[in-house]
């Protein structure tokens, strides 16, 4: 062994040893005293990053779970609001009722019927102006869906919580094929002799018809007012009419291919092809056509924006023009028909068993109609922790002058604010918009009870849930597991005692170099 003093080799292996465990206690006292396993970049590169995005995960669940129960909370507002309101209609639907009992009741008892009718209506008002949340109008329109529609024979029927908000142009609807009704025209004439000779009539809708048999000397005109009255009166949409050349036809009131009917009449192509047999009829069609050029669905003369379109939910309604039909008997004309499925000139051309024959529509290539203007106010609820993840909910305007309204009434009532019960007939026809009214609250209700069970508070439920086990799986990362480093730290500390001690000890072997020089 050689003895050396310009260079204690000893002393700096142990120094060295020295400062390594003395670095890994400090470590170990770093992990100890912040309850950390990487706490800096360097303790782990790629776990840091995992951690991290883990971390912002958490706190966007934890933000997601707050406006949920923001969310939850205005929903209660609100159908707290509506339950009000439904119970303000109960109350006017009784007033109508006792209203109706003509027998007993005097001007006196149907001016004060009528004065708290219109205190409840202005009560319903109240509500609809003044129902809040924070400083956010919730029942006012302010965060529904509104449209208007350009172009003739186009109207604007709703829109969905998915459709988007139209460009300052509008969405082109286009239409390929108008909408039809199934019709039947008779290949024979309904002459006297024939009307004189009993002829029967049975005309079938679903589950509903009607039979009919003429009587001697009855005309033409009487066959075709009783059957169209006894139409009415089975609730069948359907109706009767004879042409110049006295040939019966029978036409469906409502548009599309899925409105059928069948007839049958006792004598060879009057009605039926073969005398007491059915024909069906059903060469309605149904309308065709886009929006905006996005794939819609036609149903009668409705087009409808289809599912993952940026017209989603948007219908609208294309009754026809005058351009598009060729002239004929206008069926809306006849006085039978739905005022708001009639106005759409009749195609010409059936043939007596009921099959389309040919026509020529100006629209057999793409025809833009007209345009549908779009304003979409929803509230959006942002549910999830990630861009995108959010809930929709459109609330109307449930003022009295938004409910109750495209219903048909012998008393010309608008909506509920138009209500007049001081007669007996004003009061039946009160109670038509008032059920109205009250279908459309409770379905409201039902609308805004359903996304709070189950999308928000479901919602809730996994968030929770994923947070519970993300902050789990950040855990295991991140945290350091104390058992483990209380062990290295003991480690540590007895091999830095021991390093000192031996460091010690090489600095003092130099000292035998003095025994050599005595």
């Amino acid at each position: 062994m050689s003895l050396r003093i310009n260079h204690n080799i000893a002393a700096i292996n142990a120094h060295r040893n020295l400062v390594k465990n003395d670095e890994r206690m400090g470590k170990t006292l770093e992990r100890l005293s912040s309850g950390l396993k990487i706490n800096r970049g360097a303790d782990g590169p790629a776990a840091l990053v995992i951690s991290e995005q883990m971390r912002s995960q958490v706190a966007g669940l934890t933000q997601a779970i707050m406006n949920s129960e923001s969310a939850v909370s205005m929903v209660q507002t609100t159908e707290a609001a509506l339950n009000e309101v439904n119970s303000l209609l109960i109350g006017m639907r009784q007033l109508a009722i006792h209203s109706a009992n003509e027998g007993v009741n005097d001007d006196i008892m149907l001016q004060a019927n009528q004065a708290e009718l219109s205190n409840a209506m202005q009560t319903i008002d109240r509500i609809s102006k003044n129902t809040q949340f924070g400083t956010k109008s919730l029942l006012d329109g302010s965060f529904g869906i509104s449209g208007t529609a350009a172009g003739e024979g186009l109207s604007f029927i709703n829109a969905g919580t998915k459709t988007l908000s139209s460009p300052h142009s509008g969405y082109s609807v286009e239409v390929t094929q108008e909408a039809t009704q199934a019709k039947i025209t008779g290949a024979v004439a309904l002459s006297q002799d024939l009307i004189d000779s009993e002829e029967t009539f049975i005309i079938k809708e679903g589950s509903r018809n009607v039979q009919f048999t003429t009587s001697l000397g009855e005309s033409l005109e009487s066959v075709v007012n009783k059957i169209n009255s006894k139409l009415r009166n089975a609730d069948m949409s359907l109706d009767v009419f004879a042409d110049e050349n006295d040939q019966m036809t029978v036409v469906q009131k409502k548009y599309g291919s899925k409105h059928t009917f069948s007839v049958i009449s006792s004598t060879d192509g009057v009605l039926s092809e073969k005398a007491d047999t059915s024909t069906r009829v059903m060469n309605g069609q149904d309308i065709h056509g886009t929006i905006s050029g996005e794939v819609t669905i036609g149903d009668g003369q409705f087009l409808t924006g289809d599912i993952g379109t940026n017209v989603e939910g948007l219908t609208v309604r294309y009754t026809g023009s005058s351009k598009t039909t060729q002239p004929g008997m206008d069926v809306g004309a006849l006085g039978e028909l739905d005022p708001a499925l009639a106005a759409e000139d009749e195609l010409d051309g059936v043939s007596p068993t009921g099959e389309p024959s040919a026509f020529d529509m100006a629209a057999e290539e793409d025809t833009e109609v007209g345009r549908v203007m779009v304003e979409n106010h929803a509230l959006i609820f942002q549910i999830g922790g990630n861009r995108g993840q959010n809930v929709k909910v459109l609330l109307p305007h449930t003022s009295t002058e938004k409910l109750g309204t495209k219903i048909n009434n012998e008393s010309g009532f608008k909506n509920i604010r138009d209500l007049d019960i001081t007669s007996a007939q004003g009061a039946q026809d009160a109670l038509l918009l008032v059920d109205q009214a009250i279908n459309e609250i409770s379905s409201l209700r039902a609308e805004l009870g359903a996304i709070q069970k189950n999308t928000l508070e479901s919602n809730i439920s996994g968030l929770r849930v994923a947070k519970e086990n993300l902050i789990n799986a950040e855990s295991v990362i991140r945290d350091a597991d104390m058992a483990i480093e209380m062990s290295d730290f003991t480690r540590n500390q007895i091999m830095s005692q021991s390093a000192t001690a031996m460091l010690a000890q090489a600095n003092q072997a130099p000292n035998n170099v003095l025994t050599l020089l005595k």
